[in-house]
């Protein structure tokens, strides 16, 4: 069994190309496509495994797409199994524009899974994730599943004496957290749409982070703010950590590469302090490479030593 389970529902083959300018009406000739296996769950994945840690990739699969994405998890050398559907994978394509730097992010929706499916692959995590020590929930779920599915997995997660970790939004987010989680990762939006309530200042975020702690949905909020680096709060230590001076080639999965560091840390040292330090690594690393490459080891070793953590 794995010591760390990854979950997707709705995975995506990442296609990637680039053009020098972004224009409405006209054909836009794109450079040759990149395909990465993509999907938050999956991210996190694939950085878990390039920094180390005992991972299992669990994700819905259908069609063609769904067989690249698991070949190219495979070609990854990522321990994967895939959850059979009968729709097809989507695919996400992602472009990158050459004289500005922006990203265009095209989202498609997925496919609808069935109540049957569903239930097949909630047994399934039930079954695979048995031993682990963490589950990473990640991404957006698609047509068919209830908003509460990740509110059941939190559950079975708490039943099996496992350590559930969420990364999602809106109703999805709000339910699992209903249900409590050890650690969630939101944006500064998330956490201010969960607070029904703007937070301008470092004050307000560690009260709404702190809120959700007391309330027992979840013991540690790791807040990420873009450029304004990240806050990791518990329920009587809070750290901020500054952003790192990078070369930003993309900010396309710089999320997922933060809680694939941040996890990573808690399973491989089980301290909060260094496992932030990895997270802000991880998360600038894949700064430095287009789209969904997300961050490379050697680039996370290097990086580390510049993470400054500032005790609140």
């Amino acid at each position: 069994m794995p010591d760390i389970l990854t979950v997707t529902l709705n995975p995506a083959l990442d296609v990637l190309s680039s053009i020098d300018r972004v224009v409405p009406t006209h054909k836009l000739r794109c450079s040759s496509a990149v395909m990465h296996p993509g999907g938050g769950g999956v991210n996190v994945a694939r950085v878990l495994h390039r920094l180390g840690a005992d991972t299992l990739a669990l994700f819905t699969q259908g069609g063609v797409t769904g067989q690249e994405l698991a070949t190219s998890l495979a070609q990854e050398g990522v321990p994967a199994q895939g959850l059979p559907i009968a729709g097809d994978t989507r695919e996400s394509f992602s472009v990158h524009e050459n004289s500005t730097g922006l990203d265009y992010r095209f989202v498609l929706p997925g496919p609808r899974l069935s109540p049957t499916e569903l239930a097949q692959a909630l047994q399934r995590i039930a079954e695979l994730g048995a031993g682990a020590r963490y589950w990473v929930l990640s991404g957006s779920l698609p047509a068919g599943v209830p908003d509460d599915v990740y509110a059941q997995l939190a559950r079975q997660a708490r039943a099996q004496g496992t350590r559930l970790v969420l990364d999602s939004s809106g109703p999805a987010l709000r339910a699992g957290l209903a249900a409590g989680v050890y650690g969630v990762k939101p944006s500064l939006r998330e956490l201010s749409e969960l607070s029904a309530r703007p937070l301008p200042t470092e004050a307000d975020q560690l009260q709404a982070a702190r809120q959700l702690i007391s309330t027992g949905q979840t013991q540690v909020v790791a807040l990420t703010l873009g450029e304004q680096g990240a806050l990791l709060v518990t329920a009587d230590q809070a750290w901020r950590a500054p952003p790192l001076a990078v070369k930003v080639l993309s900010t396309i999965g710089a999320g997922d590469s933060f809680v694939g560091g941040w996890v990573a840390g808690l399973a491989q040292r089980d301290d909060m302090r260094s496992a932030l330090a990895q997270a802000m690594a991880a998360s600038a690393a894949a700064l430095l490479h287009p789209g969904t490459a997300l961050c490379q080891a050697a680039d996370v070793q290097a990086l580390l030593p510049q993470v400054q953590l500032q005790a609140l």
